[in-house]
């Protein structure tokens, strides 16, 4: 047995020592390269890894000093390597520049001037207009998203103007239709090919409901036309996608692509509106009228200050729903009393226990007012809203802004 053992041990040492990245190597004549930037970069240690790319991740290990050999900042010291996206302005040009030049396992001195540094502005120990040195040395490349290669597929034009380049089919799939609700991944970029925004880099999936209004119409009219498990691209005029009021970081009247692998069609179910025969409603000061569905008894009362979670379905004064919690499978979850809803809302949530359910009836001046909120709210429109406080939380957690509702 112990023999066995010590077989074992020695596989395991021979099969990690295979593994492990080639060693870099010392370079006895390090030549000081300056690039048309200004940039000069000197490589003392060559290794043999991946070289990055604009939009690749890498993590790197830093020190920092002015010419006159004074540190200002070091990862070595830390213990901790600096992680950054290569292209993004997510550190200054003089690094987004030299790391381009780089290979995994090298490690260089990089030198350049303030132009590709802070410029004329003070950083902690930088003074202004100050030339830099790092110490540097990459570790990994973490190779970013890339576009899907479209060579050789059929460019399948609509009469929107919509360009859709089916990538990856599954004929099998089940189709995405008007009432489907969607699951999907995509990566978004310019014309010029750079990204500007990836839901597989948030880690947060694009969730809708087909036929809802929900998405901007090159978009929905791109995945009506996909099947589960399918990769598509979709080259989107501007006045299919954010016209000329761009949104963000795109600009006005900008054409733009996604590349988008669609994982989950669902049909759903609309929600059962509630029954009010034989309810008395209420009216309050301020004109809601509602109606006492359920009452829980729980004692747990929604109030301001507290974070409270909330199916609801909405509907418009025929009947017509108009945005549901209830179609998506998913509450949602705000503060109360600090203006992250409608009126109407922070007054009728208010009225609640929870698990209590209610019929909400809001008068169009404490919900979208007069100018409703088109396309789906009309103007001075009075709201319905079936509502069930599904929890009440004690204290409200710290939000960040564009993360409220507006229900």
């Amino acid at each position: 047995m112990k023999k066995t053992l010590s077989i074992a041990f020695v596989m395991l040492a021979f099969i990690a020592g295979a593994q492990e990245k080639a060693k870099s190597v010392k370079v006895k004549k390090p030549k000081t390269v300056k690039t048309a930037s200004g940039l000069e970069y000197t490589i003392t240690e060559k290794g043999s890894g991946k070289k990055p790319q604009n939009g690749d991740k890498v993590k790197v290990h830093y020190t920092g000093k002015l010419t006159n050999d004074t540190v200002f900042d070091s990862s070595v010291g830390r213990g901790q390597p600096f992680e950054f996206k290569l292209g993004a302005g997510q550190v200054i040009k003089g690094w987004d520049e030299a790391f381009l030049l780089l290979q995994e396992g090298d490690k260089a001195t990089i030198k350049f001037g303030p132009e590709l540094g802070y410029g004329s502005q003070a950083m902690g120990k930088i003074p202004s207009n100050s030339t830099l040195i790092f110490d540097v040395e990459l570790l990994e490349v973490i190779e970013g998203i890339k576009p899907f290669d479209v060579k050789g597929k059929d460019t399948v034009t609509t009469a929107s103007g919509l360009k859709y380049i089916l990538v990856s089919p599954n004929k099998t799939g089940e189709q995405a239709v008007s009432g489907s609700k969607v699951t999907a991944n995509y990566s978004a970029f310019f014309m010029d090919g750079k990204m500007f925004d990836s839901s597989i880099e948030r880690g947060q999936p694009l969730k809708a409901n087909i036929g809802k209004g929900q998405l901007f119409a090159g978009l929905e009219e791109g995945l009506s036309m996909m099947r589960k498990g399918e990769k598509a691209r979709m080259i989107i005029p501007s006045k299919l996608a954010f016209g000329d009021k761009g949104n963000g970081p795109i600009p006005a009247n900008t054409d733009i692509v996604f590349d988008i692998e669609l994982t989950d069609v669902q049909k759903v179910v609309p929600p059962v509106k509630y029954d009010i025969k034989g309810i008395e409603g209420k009216k309050t000061a301020s004109g809601i009228t509602y109606y006492e569905i359920k009452k829980s008894n729980s004692g747990v009362k929604a109030e301001a200050g507290k974070t409270v979670k909330v199916h609801y379905s909405g509907y418009l004064a025929d009947g017509t729903m108009f945005d549901s919690s209830v179609e998506r499978g998913e509450p949602i979850e705000f503060p109360l009393g600090q203006a992250y809803v409608i009126q109407g809302w922070e007054e009728g949530i208010a009225l609640m226990e929870q698990g209590d359910k209610l019929r909400l009836i809001i008068p169009y001046f404490l919900a979208y007012g007069e100018a409703g909120r088109p396309p789906m709210i009309p103007a001075k429109a009075d709201l319905t809203f079936d509502v069930e406080l599904v929890e009440v939380k004690s204290a409200a957690p710290a939000h960040g802004p564009g993360d409220g509702h507006n229900h």
